[in-house]
């Protein structure tokens, strides 16, 4: 069975984005007043454009300790990542420029972007308590050809700030979105670094 997901991921990449191609389609859509995605509307539309100046901001202003560099540089085999998401995905603007500083800081690892509603045959299988959510970072070791780990679509911080409003009113509200971009500018990465940095096969 994994090898069959690993078959559909790979064809999945002929359609894949690199983070910098990535980040000028998001930049191209906001210019536009569009999004990705088989559906457009303007909501779709301002929230790629929020996500835009977003990953914009967090690409200059992203740093990691000394600490976490280190560990990212020990990883000493071949990793392949595969992100799934969409220009609108308010959790996606904070996680995927961490992801992509990551990636950058050790040649091991590699990384590839690919739309969900262009790839629901991955996202299908790759579900969150029975959703499609995004960001969703599939894990795998190249060198063994197997998927290893997943992470999304949010850190596990902010995943327990979600459950905490869900228990409290019962639903996720448009106040809730407003809380979890304050938690991410507080948390200015730090929380989608912890995360990953537990999936690395660190020494």
């Amino acid at each position: 069975m994994e090898s069959v997901i690993e078959n559909i991921i790979e064809k999945s990449l002929e359609n894949s984005y690199s983070y910098a191609e990535y980040r000028n389609l998001v930049a191209n859509l906001a210019k536009k007043g569009a999004s990705t995605g088989p559906e457009q509307n303007e909501a779709l539309a301002q929230y790629t454009q929020l996500n835009n100046s977003r990953m914009k901001r967090w690409d200059k202003t992203l740093k990691f300790s000394d600490e976490a560099i280190a560990k990212i540089k020990s990883v000493d085999h071949k990793i392949k990542w595969v992100v799934l998401t969409e220009s609108w995905c308010g959790d996606a603007s904070p996680a995927l420029p961490v992801i992509s500083k990551i990636a950058e800081l050790n040649t091991n690892i590699s990384l590839s972007i690919i739309l969900r509603d262009e790839n629901l045959e991955v996202m299908n299988r790759f579900l969150t308590n029975g959703s499609m959510s995004i960001p969703k970072l599939i894990a795998m070791d190249t060198d063994e050809d197997t998927i290893v780990a997943t992470w999304g679509p949010r850190s596990m911080k902010a995943t327990q700030l979600v459950e905490e409003y869900r228990a409290k009113y019962g639903l996720l509200t448009p106040e809730l979105k407003q809380d979890l971009q304050v938690f991410y500018n507080k948390d200015k990465g730090q929380s989608v670094l912890d995360d990953i940095l537990k999936l690395l096969p660190l020494k």
